[in-house]
Order: C-alpha cells, then sequence, then structure tokens
C-alpha cells in the first residue's frame, strides 16, 4: 500500500511515518517543502520517498498525487501554531484552507479513490460553555484564532468533497499531543526547552509562561499517530471523531510535573507576550465515538511523554 504524508518532516508527519514503518506493509512517501528542516527524520533515509512540493501550488500538488497514486493520504501540513495565526492570519488561512483544496482537487480531478485523513483541531471548538465539557463532536464550533477558523474551513470542506464526490474524507479532531519532536514553541517543549537550558547555564533560572491556568486535554503524539492509522482503517468517510484522552489538565500542572524531573530551583515569571488576545479556558474532549469503532485509548503515561520531551530537549541544548 502506498501512502503519502503530507508534512512528514513535521512533528506528527514524523512520528506517524514511523509508526508506519514499524507496524503496517506500507510503502511511504512524503511531501516537502524546498526550505523544510529533515532532522525528524534523518533517521528514515532510505526508508521513505520524498517530494518536493508546495501545497499552495495545485501544479505542484497534482504533480506529485499523480507520481505517487496514494491508497491513502494523510493531510497534517499546515500552519499549527495558534499565536502565529494571529500576527499571519492570510498565510494561515491560505496554507491551511487552499493546500487541503489542491489535494482534494487533485484526487478528484485524476479519478484517484484514495481515502483522506483530515488532522482537524480542537481548536475548532473555540468557546465552549462549562455545561459543553466534556466536548463531543456534537458541538458548536465558535473558534477563537485564525488557525481554529482555518481549522474549521478544511473540516467542511472535507465534508463536503465527501458529499458532492462521495470522496473517502475521515475527519478527525484531535486535541492537544505533544511529546519529543514537538516545536520549542509549544507549551511542552517551551518548557522543557527552558529547564534543559538552565540546567547547562545557558540560561538565568527564570521559567517564562503565560496563561498557567488553562486546561487542556494531552495525548502523546505516539498515541495519537496511531489513532491517524485506525480512523483510516475502522472509521466512516464523511463522519468526524474527536481523539483524545478526555483528561484535562492545567498548564500549571504541566510545569510542576516538568519541574520535579530536576533539581534546578527557577523563578517563574508571566511573560505578557505569552498571552493570547483570546483564549480558551478549558478544552477536555469525549472521544468514546472513536473508541468504539476503533478499539483505541492512549496507552503512554503522560508523565513518560513529559520525560521523553525533556530528554529530547537535553539532547539538543
Amino acid at each position: 500500500m502506498r501512502v503519502l504524508i503530507t508534512g512528514i518532516t513535521g512533528f506528527v508527519g514524523s512520528h506517524l511515518a514511523d509508526y508506519l514503518l514499524n507496524n503496517e506493509d506500507v510503502e511511504v512517501c512524503g511531501i516537502v517543502r524546498w526550505r523544510s528542516q529533515k532532522e525528524n527524520i534523518e533517521h528514515l533515509e532510505g526508508k521513505i520517498k520524498l517530494f518536493e512540493c508546495n501545497i499552495k501550488d495545485m501544479t505542484s500538488v497534482h504533480k506529485v498525487i499523480n507520481t505517487v497514486k496514494p491508497e491513502r493520504i494523510f493531510h497534517l501540513a499546515a500552519q499549527s501554531f495558534v499565536p502565529a495565526s494571529w500576527s499571519a492570519p492570510a498565510e494561515t488561512l491560505s496554507t491551511n484552507i487552499i493546500g487541503e483544496l489542491n489535494i482534494f482537487e487533485s484526487v478528484k480531478q485524476m479519478g484517484f479513490d484514495s481515502v483522506i485523513h483530515i488532522a482537524g483541531s480542537s481548536e475548532e471548538y473555540g468557546f465552549v460553555k462549562p455545561d459543553e465539557v466534556p466536548i463531543t463532536e456534537e458541538n458548536p464550533l465558535r473558534p477563537l484564532s485564525p488557525y481554529g477558523v482555518s481549522k474549521v474551513a478544511q473540516d467542511l470542506l472535507g465534508y463536503q468533497y465527501f458529499k458532492s464526490y462521495g470522496m473517502k474524507i475521515i475527519r478527525t479532531r484531535a486535541f492537544n499531543h505533544t511529546g519529543p519532536r514537538r516545536g520549542e514553541v509549544f507549551v511542552c517543549s517551551n518548557f522543557a526547552k527552558q529547564i534543559a537550558e538552565i540546567e547547562k547555564g545557558k540560561k538565568n533560572p527564570v521559567m517564562l509562561v503565560g496563561n498557567l491556568e488553562a486546561q487542556r486535554d494531552f495525548t502523546d503524539v505516539r498515541d495519537i499517530v496511531k489513532a491517524y492509522w485506525l480512523s483510516t482503517e475502522r472509521c466512516k468517510p464523511g463522519e468526524v471523531y474527536n481523539i483524545c484522552s478526555g483528561e484535562p489538565r492545567t498548564i500549571q500542572s504541566i510545569l510542576d510535573t516538568l519541574l520535579s524531573f530536576t533539581d534546578v530551583k527557577v523563578e517563574v515569571k508571566q511573560d505578557t507576550e505569552r498571552i493570547r488576545p483570546s483564549d480558551v479556558f478549558v478544552l477536555a474532549g469525549d472521544s468514546s465515538k472513536f473508541r468504539e469503532k476503533t478499539d483505541w485509548k492512549p496507552e503512554i503515561p503522560f508523565d513518560q511523554t513529559l520525560r521523553d520531551t525533556l530528554s529530547y530537549w537535553r539532547e539538543r541544548v
């Protein structure tokens, strides 16, 4: 089976490639930008096929899909950092929406019967009322960032192409996920990197933080990518599925856990630049629909996820 992963050099894409090569009988192909950093997939050299492509360019996308003729597509390429979507809203919308549209149009025009997985986000739910937690797939979508809006558009575009053209599109809404290789701008990685820098004497013993009261539903990325594969194996095209642990945690508790893994003493200081213009106070999901379809459940304890993330940054600082 030929599988195409857009965004294969990224955090989730690289872990998905690892999972597929270790667990499934597949030929893994990936889309990369000419300027993509490849450190996340260096260990996969010779095991995967890479194709240079800008997903915003229809001709480029069309050429890659026609060459690969993928039986499954995991569309992970995106501008995925929520704060950046306020400073670069047009880039976020064009990359995330037009990029996906080009994939759909290429598959449709060539008449391929590919199963396409769309990696949606809990940020689509946005403003959630207290009586709406835990969040089910039927909850209203009230996105609070340009990124959230872009993911709603991706989600609904997937539904529209399923209904209009009968395309095999699986929509998932993953809640927060983290682990080794996560970019340093994301909260768990950012805290871990700061600790590693303080341990090595490369940074003053001051931890810069944002909103520590926010609650998020975290899952290890290695559990998430297994869920993505299972979604293409067992879920119904056109349907949408939450993927999450169902256990909300405060950002404060994540900071406390990471600090418990080190002997350094730090001062915690709020950085106003890390406070979002509008924030979601609590994101806690209900993934029972997905679990009933796939028998999936998170297997990696969150403490282990954080330990592995800190180890990753200790090796790189």
